[in-house]
């Protein structure tokens, strides 16, 4: 696997979960991650942000050792991702972006099996069988093939088989993709849990009401680090930006009439109200109110409101 790395002799850093530095992958001439820095601390959640195609997947599958980088370096757990992957996997949980268990084995036969490969002796094995069982609360779904269950229970299951072991360390990557609003609620208590009794998580997400669960974010597109900081650093990252709440009776044409108003950034609706990302939000509503008023397109209010991760998460990429 190291003889397509170029990289060179580093020392491993202490008691950190996980390090990045430079942290690379290309395919061909496509560069999938590009010199990604990272740190995580021990017990933290740690959230990954970014559309389809950002990067984020590999590089979870790098710091899993399933990966091997094209150049720089990242240590999990204090060892090596490109010469010590066998060794990093004994002490990581990893629960992938596809359903991560066998479908063809009953919920409590994946169980047993992966207390095997994670190599539980018997009597450990048993103790963590009941745990996960109640924990993933399956009671009626133990006999159930895998490939049966609701996917909120799915998903439970394979997240109490990726921490069989009780690792420190565990990656998820997009783990509540599908899961009802009730289901993704548990799942995150179930994080925190871990959080609390100091194992360190990394967890992609689309959901923005997740990125908040978080301790600290990083946004990455095409490839590199855009931003990185806690969810409320990211939300005051750009204070050029602003958001404008407006109450109308034609959500339509005033969404219309933003789109051709200089320094909006994004618009949306939220309920019966249009948000708008903007720059110079005293500019924008005076040239919104102008533009209504000689369309005859009635306004409410343009009210100031604080800006959400989403905005943020617009106005960063954008930039």
């Amino acid at each position: 696997m190291s003889s397509c790395i170029s990289r060179e002799e580093t020392v491993p850093p202490d008691s950190l979960p996980v390090v990045t530095e430079k942290l690379t992958r290309a395919f061909g001439r496509f560069v999938a991650v590009d010199r990604v820095d990272l740190t995580l601390r021990a017990g933290e959640i740690f959230g990954f942000l970014g559309p389809n195609g950002a990067g984020k997947s590999t590089t979870i599958k790098m710091l899993c050792g399933i990966l091997a980088p094209s150049s720089g370096n990242a240590w999990v757990g204090g060892f090596d991702v490109a010469r010590e992957p066998e060794r990093i996997r004994r002490i990581i949980g990893y629960m992938s972006q596809k359903f991560s268990l066998y479908e063809d084995l009953r919920a409590e036969e994946n169980i047993e099996f992966f207390g095997g490969v994670q190599g539980l002796d018997e009597s450990r094995l048993r103790r963590r069988q009941q745990w996960a069982v109640e924990t993933a609360r399956l009671g009626e779904y133990r006999r159930e093939f895998a490939r049966n269950l609701p996917v909120g229970v799915r998903q439970r299951l394979a997240l109490v088989c990726a921490t069989l072991h009780e690792p420190p360390i565990l990656f998820l990557d997009e783990p509540t993709s599908g899961v009802d609003p009730v289901s993704r609620r548990d799942f995150w208590d179930f994080i925190h849990d871990l959080s609390s009794s100091g194992v360190t998580t990394l967890v992609s997400t689309h959901y923005m009401d997740e990125a908040e669960h978080c301790d600290r974010l990083a946004l990455m597109h095409r490839g590199r680090l855009v931003a990185s900081g806690t969810p409320r650093e990211l939300k005051e990252m750009d204070r050029r930006v602003s958001v404008l709440e407006i109450e109308t009776g034609d959500l339509l044409g005033v969404m219309n009439l933003l789109s051709g108003v200089p320094g909006v950034r994004d618009v949306t609706l939220h309920g019966n109200r249009v948000h708008a990302v903007v720059r110079e939000a005293e500019n924008v509503r005076r040239a919104l109110l102008e533009s209504a008023g000689a369309r005859r397109i009635d306004i409410g209010s343009v009210l100031p409101i604080a800006s959400s991760l989403e905005d943020a998460f617009v106005s960063l990429l954008e930039d």
